[in-house]
């Protein structure tokens, strides 16, 4: 089922636009970052995770975004020239702005936390001229990670390309991915969600993540008052996550489909996320029915927490479907809907 007609026509099917950075994970895990010695560096990021995982379950990608000119910032381009994620709109930084690092501490498979250097910082340098309009024009669908609304010029930068999406049909998708980092206060975070949300077709966060959004405007709603008032504006799907209770997909014909997460023996407490867009958003541009979006997400995510990575490690298609497969046959059919 359509729940969002997307430009069959276009080339790409998703631009993501926001921050890449790299996640430094440590392989002796269990123990605190201060005793941890020895890391395994990969791709990290939100927006950059989720570009390989649809581009792993067949969706053509393209990126817009601010890397380093270095080392690092020549690896993050390569690994997404190797899962054919397109990075023509990929450019470097001139004054000498480095890749976000985030070093990851795993205490337990449900206790982590993360530590992140963004001074001077290549992402948040995205500024209004990196922004083509016939790039975002030939994309079914343009994904805004909020994160990059959290400082000038990427702020502007992020808003160009959202009023370009809306000028050109260009379906906009807005994943919260909420950041403390680079913000100065919560009227602020409020301020820019709320511009963004207000223009989206698919809004994606948590339960908190949409408190932020909605701290000037009316505090204190519950899911069903945040979704209906959202898809009063313009969204078709709003997707609010609540980590091991599960996430619930409200529809703008007022009906609402809820999931919880599969059982699976958890390496770490966060990568989730990304996974869960990724395969939610492949069973969006499918056009599949919103609970099989849903399970396929939840799984996703499940396969995610349980792997050392947020990125290397996400699955392809059939590997989402071999893990369903597997999970249902262990623990019942229906395991994962409520």
């Amino acid at each position: 089922m359509k729940y969002i007609d997307f430009d069959e026509k276009r080339s790409m099917d998703l631009v993501l636009l926001g921050r890449i950075a790299i996640d430094f994970n440590p392989v002796d895990y269990f123990h605190p970052l201060s005793e941890s010695t020895t890391f395994k560096k990969y791709v990290g990021g939100s927006p950059a995770n989720t570009a390989i995982g649809v581009s792993r379950h067949g969706l053509k990608a393209g990126f817009i975004g601010k890397v380093s000119d270095d080392q690092f910032g020549e690896y993050v381009v390569d690994v997404f020239k190797k899962e054919d994620i397109d990075t023509s709109h990929i450019t470097k930084c001139v004054n000498g702005e480095k890749l976000g690092l985030t070093f990851t501490e795993i205490l337990s498979p449900t206790e982590s936390s993360i530590l992140m250097y963004r001074n001077c910082i290549a992402d948040l340098q995205l500024s209004t001229e990196d922004v083509d309009e016939e790039y975002i024009k030939n994309a079914k669908a343009l994904l805004i990670s909020g994160t990059a609304l959290a400082a000038s010029p990427s702020r502007e930068a992020a808003l160009k390309a959202m009023m370009l999406a809306k000028k050109n049909n260009t379906r906009i998708i807005f994943d919260i991915d909420y950041r403390a980092y680079n913000w100065k206060n919560d009227d602020e975070i409020s301020i820019y969600y709320a511009m963004v949300a207000r223009e989206a077709d698919i809004i994606m966060g948590s339960r908190e993540e949409f408190n932020l959004t909605e701290k000037l405007i009316e505090p204190g709603r519950t899911d069903e008052e945040s979704a209906a008032a959202w898809q009063a504006e313009n969204a078709k799907i709003v997707v609010i996550k609540h980590g091991k209770k599960g996430s619930t997909a409200y529809l703008k014909d007022g009906a609402s489909f809820s999931i919880k997460p599969f059982p699976v023996e958890a390496l770490k407490s966060f990568g989730g996320g990304d996974g869960y867009a990724s395969a939610f958003l492949y069973g969006v541009f499918q056009g599949w029915d919103i609970m099989e979006c849903l399970e396929f997400g939840s799984a996703e995510a499940a396969m995610m927490v349980r792997s050392h990575s947020s990125s290397e490690e996400l699955p392809d298609t059939e590997a989402v479907r071999a893990f369903i497969k597997e999970t249902k046959e262990k623990y019942g059919k229906m395991i994962a809907r409520v």
